[in-house]
């Protein structure tokens, strides 16, 4: 008994120890959704001293651990797990995204940054997971659709520049395009020599967020380049990790669409019927010369992500990227080689962190003409090429043999397209290096004070060579025998910046302050040196000349308060004063000022609705600048050496004359303001998102090269400042999680957006026409006018008979003078769609992703020019030989083109519906023993287009005016991500 109870003491009193007993535990952790493993992640035992780090492949050991204690696993961006280890030696934790900390994302905004959920001005924000998937060459279309009030339009061209439209721009004659700023430097919106464009040259792999600023609150920072939008760039930084990540992507594509013409049997019935006195011009072939310009294209891009820490103290990421991709056309190319460097270490307990952005890219292109025109209407029974004819074996249109053995062309038939583009070298190549080296000082004796010192570089070299060979038929000529082409042109464009600013924060109480001050320079410089074509006898003696443009600058004074109060109440006010130096002394100087407010009132109205998660309420105003025109110093006399058509000769010696050149007096600022109001919602824990804008705009002061009266300058057109015109519309957003399962996500975006634009005020109240070639016929065909939409079509109205035919050459008599003249033209609709819609969806089950994106434009017109100009019966005799048409006129049946070339018959409903990119992909999350993961992906770009427009497609960029397009190709895509 005695041994029994001392037995009992014993274990009474070893009972504790047990309880705290130590062991070592050990562990991976994983990332939830994909299951790659998350290296660097934080583990801490709670209450106690110990903790550590995972390691690359995501594991962990941990010793001293006591089995009632707790762990705390933590990384930025994800939930905290915490487990309680108990009798645990090996676990297995899986940390998933945090939605909360996804919403609050830090978004860039001029000079600083700013908390999604504190933003006051009309913002959206994209991460690397939110752009568009599939093949996108250029950064612009990784938003393609996926931002209410953005629209971007892009060519077939590879490599080319889209056209991109924040809100439809503010600008009748000026530039509309936005302003692009990459880590902080802003770029100069000009396409150097030998460049496809000028964003080509940055990889979109390189590309961690975009930020589209919408309203003058978030762009009046930016002052004199800000009226059209801004889209600021950040790309990768360096991590503390290493992780290597290899993408690869192969894509074959081919034609989808031609524009609808005779093949070579109609078109030798239709000769027989209506023309039988050529049926000896036609041939015996059968040639489609859509199909002949084209081919199947296959297209590599492939990208090496190196993120980690260089010599331990210097958080690097360096990407490699190569693209080959082939255009439509045949001999089209676009190569390119990158290098992105961004070095972003901190020092001094992160008083002090630096950046060095480094970006360097080699471009190489095969261009080519534009030779669509030709190949609609070139006859389709002439053959391709004739064993030993002239022009290099190619068909082309002669009148024979000459006395000297030439073959002079037809000179008003169209030229073999297929030759054009094979006897055409036309060869660019650009080496660009840009990128930015940026000091942020947080000083030790006042820690809420930082000095931020950003100096930024672009540079691009560029040269272009263009050969055409004799044998071209499209070759210049004497006496329509061809010569040849032999060119050459070298440019150089420089951009340098400095910004150096302030940024005070304090938080007093229940009030942060904020306040920013700072100064902006920066420098445009730009030369070049051309030949001229060496093989042009009449080639000027100016050549080949040296120019040497005159240097642009802008200075900038800035400054913003951001005003937090109880996270509740948001204000910020902000200034800039800008100098152009394309504007005299006494105009050089705007001022641009903006105010913004936001309230986030669910707490005030719906503190106890669980369903609505946040509601804040958003006013901003604001004014931009515009100053993008492309003379600078307008106002000073400057003087231009004449050409060959003016030289004095002295004996047998040319002198070139000089010449005074225009000049622009009293041009001032182009200023916008803006309006804004918006409502940001949150639901269910913002499982639901979702944004509400309204805004008006006034551009006035608008900067046009408008005509000036005779004698009055040493040109007939210069820059004034004429009229003024509004924009209004409306923007919706939201952004929802469906579904979120342990297997299971799909998250969806869907934006709509709408807006007018209305000119208000013309000089003199006087209309301007445009479009003097909207379909090759020297007539006016779209029109400024006020009260209505900029680039409103200008045309006849059509008549029709009692079957609802048209009746060719039968116009209403607007004015009633029974005559037919351009009295009798009205305005009839616009280019501009009614509505702009986005749909993006993203699912996710087990290790097989699935995405695709829509695209809808409701409401907007397009002039058919190419059935305008074409689809009459006249237009199958040109100049003695024939030319196929457009199958359009079984329709009409109309005749003659001049009779009909502006009927408003023409201008056609283009709204449409399209899928850009559907891709499906699989997910090995545990390869190489669970060092990397492996995605293999498969999809579809230019998927489908449901539209009415009989085109070739109702998208273009010529405002409103198709008058033949390089077509988007359809593409299958197959892909492969490699991640350790």
């Amino acid at each position: 008994m005695k041994r029994i109870k001392n037995k009992l003491l014993l274990l009474l009193l070893l009972l504790p120890f047990g309880v705290f007993a130590q062991n070592t535990i050990s562990g991976i952790v994983l990332e939830k959704s994909s299951g790659q493993p998350i290296p660097g992640a934080n583990i801490k035992v709670t209450g106690g001293n110990q903790n550590t780090t995972t390691d690359f492949d995501g594991k962990f050991q941990l010793s001293g651990v006591k089995t009632d204690n707790k762990i705390v696993f933590s990384y930025t961006g994800y939930t905290n797990q915490t487990i309680t280890v108990g009798a645990q030696k090996n676990i297995t934790v899986y940390l998933e995204e945090d939605n909360n900390v996804l919403k609050e994302v830090v978004v860039q905004v001029g000079y600083g940054s700013v908390k999604k959920k504190d933003a006051t001005g009309a913002v959206t924000a994209l991460t690397a997971k939110d752009f568009n998937k599939g093949n996108n060459i250029t950064t612009e279309n990784l938003l393609n659709g996926r931002v209410a009030g953005l629209t971007i339009n892009s060519s077939g061209a590879p490599g080319s520049l889209s056209e991109i439209r924040i809100r439809g721009g503010s600008s009748l004659f000026a530039s509309n395009n936005p302003l692009i700023v990459i880590d902080g430097l802003p770029l100069e919106n000009t396409t150097n020599t030998g460049s496809a464009s000028f964003l080509a040259s940055l990889n979109p792999a390189t590309v961690e967020s975009m930020t589209v600023l919408k309203d003058a609150s978030a762009t009046a920072i930016y002052g004199s380049r800000a009226s059209n939008g801004v889209i600021i760039i950040t790309t990768k930084k360096g991590s503390k990790t290493l992780s290597v990540d290899y993408n690869v992507q192969y894509s074959a594509g081919k034609l989808t669409k031609t524009v609808d013409v005779f093949n070579a049997d109609e078109f030798r019935n239709i000769i027989a019927d209506r023309r039988p006195d050529d049926l000896d011009k036609l041939g015996t072939a059968n040639t489609d010369w859509q199909k002949a310009i084209y081919r199947n294209t296959g297209s590599l891009d492939q990208s090496l992500a190196v993120r980690g820490s260089l010599f331990g103290v210097i958080p690097t990421s360096l990407t490699l990227g190569n693209t080959d991709q082939q255009g439509l056309r045949l001999t089209n190319e676009f190569k390119r080689n990158t290098v992105g460097l961004v070095m972003n270490p901190s020092f001094f307990e992160n008083h002090l962190k630096v950046k060095l952005s480094a970006n360097y890219a080699n471009e190489k292109n095969r261009f080519t003409d534009g030779v669509e025109g030709a190949a609609i209407g070139f006859d389709p029974t002439q053959p391709i090429k004739v064993d030993g004819a002239p022009y290099g074996g190619y068909f082309e249109y002669t009148t024979g043999m000459d006395a000297n053995g030439n073959y002079p062309l037809v000179a008003t038939a169209a030229r073999n397209p297929v030759s054009q583009l094979m006897n055409t070298r036309d060869i660019g190549r650009n080496d660009r290096f840009f990128g930015n080296f940026e000091v942020d000082y947080k000083f030790h004796f006042l820690p809420e004070l930082r000095a931020v010192v950003n100096v930024g570089f672009d540079e691009s070299n560029g040269d272009r060579t263009r050969l055409v060979d004799a044998s071209a038929g499209s070759a210049p000529s004497n006496n329509n025998i061809p010569y040849g082409t032999n060119e050459y042109t070298e440019a150089r464009r420089q951009n340098k910046l400095l910004d150096s600013y302030l940024v005070y924060n304090k938080t007093f109480n229940s009030l942060n302050f904020e306040f920013t001050t700072g100064y902006s320079y920066q420098k445009f410089e730009s030369s070049r040196f051309e030949t001229g074509n060496i093989l042009n006898p009449d080639l000027p003696s100016t050549f080949p000349e040296t120019t040497t443009d005159t240097d642009q600058f802008l200075i900038g004074f800035f400054a913003r308060t951001n005003l937090n109060f109880r996270d509740k109440y948001l204000l910020t006010l902000s200034y800039r004063r800008d100098g152009s130096s394309k504007f005299e002394e006494e105009n050089r100087w705007g001022n641009f000022p903006s105010v913004a407010f936001a309230w986030k009132i669910k707490e005030d109205f719906f503190k106890d609705n669980n369903t609505l998660s946040d509601l804040k309420l958003r006013l901003s105003y604001g004014i931009t600048g515009q100053q993008d025109i492309p003379e600078p110093n307008g106002y000073l006399q400057k003087y231009q050496l004449g050409g060959g058509n003016s030289e004095y000769y002295f004996g047998s010696d040319a002198i070139p004359v000089a010449l005074p050149y225009k000049v622009t007096k009293n041009l001032k600022w182009e200023e916008t303001t803006t309006y804004n109001a918006g409502l940001d919602f949150g639901f269910l824990d913002n499982r639901i998102t979702a944004g509400l804008d309204v805004y008006y705009k006034e551009s006035k002061d608008l900067l046009a090269n408008a005509a000036a009266a005779d004698g009055s300058n040493y040109s007939n057109r210069v820059y004034q400042n004429i009229g003024s015109f509004t924009t209004k519309g409306i923007e919706f957003t939201v952004n929802a999680t469906a579904i979120k399962t342990t297997d299971f996500n799909w998250n969806m975006n869907f934006n709509a957006s709408k807006f007018e634009r209305r000119i208000t005020e013309l000089a003199f109240n006087s209309d301007i026409f445009l479009g003097d070639n909207i379909a090759g016929t020297g007539t006016p065909g779209q029109i400024f006018s006020e009260g209505y939409t900029p680039y409103s079509f200008f045309v006849y109205k059509q008549l029709y008979n009692s079957e609802g035919k048209p009746i060719d050459g039968a116009f209403a008599d607007l004015n009633g003078d029974n005559i037919k003249n351009d009295s009798d033209k009205y305005i009839y609709n616009n280019p501009d769609p009614d509505f702009t819609l986005g749909f993006a969806s993203n699912m996710n089950y087990k290790q097989f992703d699935f995405s695709f994106n829509l695209r809808a434009s409701i409401g907007n017109r397009i002039f058919n020019a190419v059935d305008a100009s074409r689809a009459q019966y006249d237009a199958m005799e040109n100049g003695g030989v024939l030319s196929n048409i457009p199958s359009q006129v079984t329709e009409t049946n109309f005749q003659t083109t001049s009779n009909v070339v502006l009927s408003d018959l023409y201008i056609e409903n283009a709204s449409f519906l399209k899928m850009d990119n559907i891709t499906l992909g699989y997910t090995l999350t545990n390869w190489l023993n669970s060092k990397a993961s492996l995605r293999v992906s498969t999809g579809v770009q230019n998927v489908f287009v449901l539209t009415k427009y009989s085109g070739l497609d109702p998208e273009i960029t010529n405002n409103g005016v198709d008058k033949t397009i390089y077509p988007r190709q359809r593409s299958i895509l197959f892909g492969l991500n490699l991640k350790f």
